[in-house]
């Protein structure tokens, strides 16, 4: 059986006292086990990055870009092999799975420009003779803990942006899909990067204690669900860390009566049902607004679901494949059976799919509940699956309640034809990410990521230039040089308040 192993500089140097199996989600068949570590391995990753990462903050910001430019093309000339690795351990469709090394691919060509975006400010003349700059220098060693459902473009958003800022990473990817991850690292390695600045641990809740604790991670980066990430933020404050935390969420996507449906339903065949609903910014609500909309929009979805075709992820036909664990297909398929006992009406019901040729893999057909209603704990909570919900709203100010009171604020979607109505929902919606007539409002690397309330615990965002905030500390330099001749005539006189 393949034995996936830590990435860090020297090897491990013993066999793991524990392993975690990998799944080949399908056939439901173990294709690999993977070592889980402890804080005695981490130690030893965390001495090799406080080595590396002084000369490597010291390098000059262009003589990084290179490396990272490097990197670019590597991670371009090994696309296919990295889809079809990352398909093999998640169950993407290869399609799907190139898209997860594209997004984190364009954060390390914004990170290919850190020349620019590292300048800071400066100010002649700010008193008599005084000038004031300010420089973002990196943090030390920074740590990702990465989840299962992109093993490739999160860790890129993280370790992308620290290690160009002149930082060490440590990254702790999930161990459901851990290959990508170390072939990340491997790559890098091969672009010119110091060993030890990129390393790759293996572990579950142990290493992220270790992690969280440890005295020379000076900063950390988490994506996964909610109440995870609220443990890390606060676990890791406490320990005087820096810590962004993403969790979960539960997306809307607002309908308006002058949307055009025929978009609005091949838009939500692909955010609801993309990657088998295995993604934080999938829109697994749709709020009709007004029951003419409601039953027009239903009218239409009910065939287009009916058509989408789930298939292994090689398939290359396949709209989407397999969830990633027997596990979390049972917890899908739970919360179908809990919306029902609720009151929702099960529209396209896709518990008990089953592939031929496949019958132990991991599949979950395609779900649409109707009439669900806010007070559901299937409405309230994150189903990560398949499952397109809808919620009927009256009119335009229930509809815009509904994303900003619930407990996640990650993103949400408003389709119309209406520019007041766009601007209105843009302006007051409680909720980080707002798309108009765009189902998934992912923003491009040279902006920033990151939700609201549960969905995201502390005040930074992820990549770009609050990324770049997030992995440096601002030094601010106030200078000036006396002409005269030593006899204290030039002597600076603190300036009273006034």
């Amino acid at each position: 059986m393949r034995q996936i192993d830590h990435f860090i500089a020297n090897g491990t140097g013993s066999a793991p006292a524990r392993t975690h199996k990998v799944f080949d989600p399908n056939s439901g068949a173990v294709q690999a086990e993977v070592a889980l570590g402890d804080a005695a391995l981490l130690d030893k990753a965390v001495a090799t990055a406080k080595q590396v990462q002084p000369a490597w903050a010291a390098t000059n910001p262009q003589r990084r870009a290179r490396v990272m430019f490097k990197y670019k093309e590597l991670i371009e000339a090994n696309m296919d092999d990295l889809a079809r690795l990352l398909s093999s351990e998640h169950g993407k469709v290869i399609d799907d799975a190139k898209g997860d090394v594209q997004r984190g691919l364009e954060v390390i060509e914004y990170a290919c420009g850190i020349p620019q975006v590292l300048k800071g400010e400066y100010t002649q003349g700010a008193g008599p003779g005084i000038d004031v700059y300010s420089m973002r220098q990196p943090l030390g060693i920074g740590a990702g803990i990465t989840p299962f459902n992109f093993p490739a473009m999160i860790p890129m958003w993280m370790f992308g942006m620290a290690i160009a800022a002149g930082n060490a990473f440590i990254l702790k990817p999930s161990e459901r899909d851990p290959s990508v991850p170390v072939r990340l690292a491997e790559l890098f390695l091969e672009a010119g990067a110091p060993e030890g600045l990129l390393q790759v641990v293996h572990g579950d809740k142990e290493m992220v204690d270790a992690i969280l604790d440890h005295p020379d991670i000076a900063a950390i980066s988490f994506v996964g669900s909610s109440d995870i990430a609220h443990y890390v933020y606060e676990r890791g404050v406490k320990a005087g860390k820096r810590v962004q935390a993403m969790g979960g969420a539960k997306n809307h996507g607002v309908v308006m009566p002058d949307a055009d449906l025929d978009m609005v339903v091949n838009d939500l065949a692909g955010a609801a049902f993309g990657s088998a609903g295995e993604r934080c910014m999938a829109l697994p609500v749709v709020v009709p607004v007004g029951e003419d909309t409601a039953e027009r929009l239903k009218e239409k979805l009910i065939p287009a679901i009916n058509a989408l075709r789930v298939g292994v992820s090689t398939d290359p036909e396949a709209h989407y494949g397999p969830v990633v664990t027997a596990e979390h297909k049972q917890r899908i398929e739970e919360w179908i059976a809990t919306a029902e006992k609720e009151g929702g009406e099960i529209v396209v019901d896709g518990r008990g799919f089953t592939l031929q040729g496949h019958e132990d893999g991991f599949f979950v057909g395609p779900t649409l509940i109707d009439h669900v209603t806010p007070d559901m704990s299937s409405y309230h909570n994150e189903i990560f699956g398949p499952v397109l919900q809808i919620v009927r709203a009256k009119d335009f100010e229930e509809a815009l309640r509904l994303p900003s009171e619930h407990q996640y604020g990650n993103g949400v979607a408003i389709f119309t034809r209406n520019g007041h109505a766009a601007r209105e929902f843009t302006h007051r919606v409680n909720v980080g990410m707002v798309g108009v007539n765009v189902p998934i409002p992912v923003p491009v690397s040279y902006h920033s990521f990151g939700g609201w309330k549960r969905s995201g615990f502390g005040d930074t965002d992820q990549y770009g230039t609050e990324g770049l905030k997030f992995w440096t500390k601002l030094k601010k330099v106030t200078q000036r040089w006396p002409d005269g001749g030593g006899d204290g005539s030039n002597a600076f006189v603190i300036p009273t308040m006034g």
